[in-house]
């Protein structure tokens, strides 16, 4: 590991600090290392709290309030005064366990503003900022004070106010599916109520994303538009009538704001990773990047079923074959859902019975554990609560217990229940409701990722709480849903429409990994579903959709009709020491070079929308003076999603070097993927 060299300025921010005599200033401003970015806080005449956004001396963020409201106290929100402010700054290099890339550079400057009131309360709030060259983060904190000791925060007040108009790529928040839509384009001030990251394209060219870092017990943050180009955060509800209960000292998770020039910019960005805690959990070598095969998209397909019976799919003879299967083709892990009881009966939104500890008649966990582990391959366990966390934080224990006895060492998780549709324990011992993503499901998903740390488990949470960078902190959250996944191109209709993976790359994909579980070579689900890609874009899935760990998600009997896909599938990467986009375009379509963590071997991705588009790959990443074999996993000339020939599909090599183009089109619904071979 690379030492820390991060130098946190020492922070006084009590009145005594200042000068005696002095007035304190009533605004404040701090800029990026490179001085492009400016951020102004502090009051405004009446003694409101606000800040301001710049770039180039242009304004970004007009500006913005920020400030509380209480369900048992005043607000906090006027007759506000700057009774002090600190200048900070980092700069330093710290490497990542896994990821896109393996070190991460965390260069800022910031400030922290106190904010006091002048009533007799006097209760004291320090807005912190940080301002990077690509972007900003802020949040808030509440010391120890005698008139604020409980937070019950009925609304937080911050304000997001686009400074020019443009356009937004968003997907509604509050709303029943979770984070399961289809990503929408509209003006910004058409927006409703959005789900972060929400992106925006300004129409001077300037590309921002909202989103926010480290989301610790506390609600997430929705982003609602109250006027014109005027953004709150509205805080996911809570069946306690506050939004949001703690005790101070505390601080509410960063809110960010991503600001690039172009969507590249956007997407090479660690601004949430660096806001977030340094790992906890010590030694994570144990945590492993994968890719695995699964009992799972044959259930989508109404081939087998999670419920036992005839064709119940999680049995000892259906799993063994899975297992000589992904042994044969170099997957680590096999997911098995159905494999426990609960699933026989309507256990849907949290009317469930499941024991997490206890297999089915039909399913032997410890003997296929045992069987797998012997051919090189780990199951992966199934959690699915449906919604009842009450149950299953009444058995996480001795269920992540049981995982990590038997080498089982990675889990997935579920919530499926409508938003709102959680069950958990209320103070008088009776189940409540609770939203996915308010403040006690992120205490929840911390609890299970902290139980499964102590077993060496990895989590991939579906149906989760948004991702905020915590993988920094808990290097064993591996992965998450939280978006319209693979699933929907087997029963939905619509199915996932032809540009989604390339807008998912610019909005989902900036808080963080997805197990979209690509690797559907069939190109089809149920009847006559077809998938909206060609067979080069399912390839290219695997290096522009990031995540450490990577399905195959086809039926086996399917991808091994595809041998040549099949065995680049099992032997591309899953862990990176670089990531660069090389170009893109929000929605249309992505570039991106990846370089293996473990050799010296390079990959290019490209995914498009429905547009046939050529597309011009400089090589200068690869390293100067080498030549490499490129392998090249194009689509055909004659390749088109929406007609018989969308598996159409062309593999070639070619000797490159570093001074190279390479010239490559992608396919209407297409894209391609190229291996570069380090010579020696």
């Amino acid at each position: 590991m690379v030492r820390s060299a991060l130098a946190i300025m020492a922070l006084t921010i009590a009145p005594a600090a200042l000068a005696q005599g002095a007035t304190p200033a009533e605004r404040v401003t701090v800029a990026s290392p490179d001085g492009r970015i400016t951020v102004d806080v502090g009051v405004d005449p009446d003694g409101k709290p606000d800040y301001r956004v710049f770039r180039d001396g242009k304004p970004v963020i007009a500006a913005s309030r920020l400030g509380f409201t209480f369900t048992d106290a005043d607000p906090l929100t006027r007759a506000i005064r700057v009774t002090g402010s600190e200048q900070t700054r980092g700069d330093d290099r710290w490497e990542q366990p896994w990821g896109e890339r393996r070190f991460v550079t965390n260069r800022f400057n910031g400030v922290r503003v106190r904010l006091q009131e002048t009533s007799a309360l006097a209760r004291v709030m320090i807005a912190e900022f940080r301002v990077f060259d690509d972007g900003v983060g802020f949040r808030i904190d509440f010391p120890e004070q005698p008139n604020l000791k409980t937070a019950r925060i009925a609304e937080e007040l911050t304000e997001f106010v686009v400074a020019q108009p443009g356009s937004a790529w968003w997907i509604r928040g509050g709303d029943w599916n979770r984070y399961e839509y289809i990503y929408q384009k509209t003006p910004i001030d058409a927006v409703s109520v959005a789900h972060t990251p929400i992106t925006m394209r300004l129409d001077d060219g300037l590309h921002l994303s909202f989103h926010e870092a480290a989301l610790v017990d506390y609600s997430a943050m929705w982003f609602k538009r109250f006027e014109g180009q005027r953004f709150r955060a509205q805080l996911s509800p809570s069946s306690q009538g506050p939004r949001v209960v703690r005790a101070a000292p505390f601080t509410t998770p960063w809110r960010t704001i991503r600001i690039a020039e172009d969507a590249p910019g956007l997407y090479d960005n660690d601004l949430e990773l660096n806001l977030n805690e340094p790992n906890k959990l010590g030694d994570v070598s144990w945590v492993k990047p994968f890719k695995y095969i699964g009992v799972w998209w044959e259930m989508h397909l109404n081939k087998w079923t999670w419920s036992t019976g005839p064709r119940h799919g999680a049995t000892t003879e259906h799993v063994k074959g899975h297992i000589d299967f992904a042994a044969k083709h170099g997957f680590r892990g096999v997911l098995v859902e159905g494999w426990n009881k609960g699933w026989d009966g309507p256990w849907f939104g949290g009317n469930s019975s499941f024991s997490f500890t206890e297999p089915t008649p039909d399913f032997d966990l410890k003997w296929l554990a045992d069987y797998a582990r012997k051919k090189g391959v780990r199951l992966i366990g199934h959690h699915e609560t449906g919604g009842n966390i009450t149950d299953y934080e009444a058995q996480l224990d001795a269920a992540m217990k049981l995982y990590g006895e038997l080498g089982v060492d990675s889990v997935k998780t579920g919530y499926v229940a409508d938003a709102g549709g959680i069950q958990a324990p209320g103070p008088d011992g009776r189940n409540v409701f609770e939203w996915h993503d308010g403040q006690r499901m992120a205490q929840h998903h911390l609890k299970v990722v902290e139980t499964a740390a102590k077993y060496k488990v990895a989590v991939n949470a579906h149906e989760p709480i948004k991702d905020t960078g915590l993988r920094r902190t808990y290097p064993n959250w591996v992965g998450r849903e939280g978006a319209r996944g693979m699933e929907y191109n087997a029963w939905a209709i619509p199915v996932n429409p032809v540009e989604h993976e390339a807008t998912l790359i610019f909005t989902r994909m900036l808080s963080g990994p997805m197990d979209f579980t690509p690797g559907v070579l069939s190109l089809s689900g149920q009847g006559d579903l077809k998938l909206n890609s060609t067979l080069a874009k399912q390839l290219s899935l695997y290096l522009t959709l990031y995540s450490p760990i990577q399905m195959a998600a086809d039926l086996p009997e399917n991808l091994a009709k595809y041998p040549r896909e099949l065995a680049f599938i099992s032997k591309v990467p899953a862990d990176w020491s670089e990531t660069r986009m090389l170009s893109g375009a929000i929605g249309e379509y992505a570039v991106i070079a990846r370089k293996d963590r473990n050799s010296e071997d390079w990959y290019v991705g490209g995914v498009g929308d429905g547009t046939r588009r050529d597309t011009r790959v400089a090589l200068d990443f690869l390293a100067p003076g080498k030549t490499y074999t490129a392998t090249i996993y194009r689509d055909g000339d004659d390749a088109d999603y929406r007609t018989e020939k969308r598996h159409s599909i062309v593999i070639e090599t070619r000797k490159v070097t570093a001074a190279d183009t390479l010239a490559l089109t992608m396919a209407p619904g297409g894209g391609y993927a190229v291996r570069f071979a380090a010579g020696k």
